[in-house]
């Protein structure tokens, strides 16, 4: 398993939020509140997310479908084709994501990432704070956490990024292409910032991550 399998299945879970009607894609993107970015906005070729929205001639079955492409899990999370269908096979195989019996798409398998995430993820991928650099808040400096939780150190965990709005320690993300997907949406701007919390975060850090994680994934 790749580190970038987990970006996959994360992904997975935020089309899954989204797929009660395209109206409620719509009032959520409109929802999102104006300060989560945490970069400064300079990637005009990036599709906005209601360009994904159905035409009105449009089956919304098709659409659904259409989102769980191979070619539209690359324009969301930076991985490319190629690796998405080899990530989706691999996570299928052991069983973290399976395909939705009435529509074929494939969805993750939220308890069982759940877990693995929680009490797999950092021994598999561990992650610690290095050097000096600017770039995007993480884990408990990201807006998921920052209000429930204050630093003791005056440098916070960041992505390196070059548009990134933090001075901080920087911290490897799962891929490389994470800047790129959290721009894309929000709820994985969470997910991934609270994953990360879980992988560097002392105790108290990390149970509360991954309370918020539990919530996000709506498991029970």
């Amino acid at each position: 398993m790749k580190s970038q399998d987990i970006v996959l299945l994360l992904k997975l879970v935020a089309l899954q939020k989204q797929d009660v009607s395209p109206e409620g894609a719509s009032a959520a993107t409109r929802a999102w509140p104006a300060d989560w970015q945490d970069w400064e906005d300079a990637y005009p070729e990036q599709t906005d997310i209601e360009d994904f929205l159905p035409m009105k001639h449009d089956p919304f079955g098709e659409y659904i479908a259409s989102r769980y492409t191979a070619r539209h899990l690359e324009l969301e999370t930076g991985i490319s084709k190629s690796q998405v269908n080899l990530a989706m096979n691999r996570c299928m195989d052991v069983g973290l994501a399976k395909k939705d019996r009435k529509t074929g798409v494939p969805k993750a398998n939220t308890r069982a990432l759940y877990d693995f995430i929680v009490y797999g993820l950092k021994y598999i991928f561990p992650a610690r704070p290095a050097e000096v650099t600017r770039g995007i808040a993480t884990a408990f400096a990201a807006p998921v956490l920052s209000e429930k939780l204050m630093s003791a150190g005056e440098l916070v965990p960041v992505w390196p990024d070059a548009l990134g709005n933090t001075k901080g320690q920087a911290v490897e993300p799962l891929c490389k292409s994470v800047p790129y997907a959290v721009r894309r949406d929000p709820e994985m701007y969470a997910l991934l910032a609270l994953v990360d919390a879980i992988r560097i975060g002392q105790p108290r850090e990390a149970n509360l991550a991954s309370e918020q994680l539990r919530q996000h994934m709506g498991v029970k």
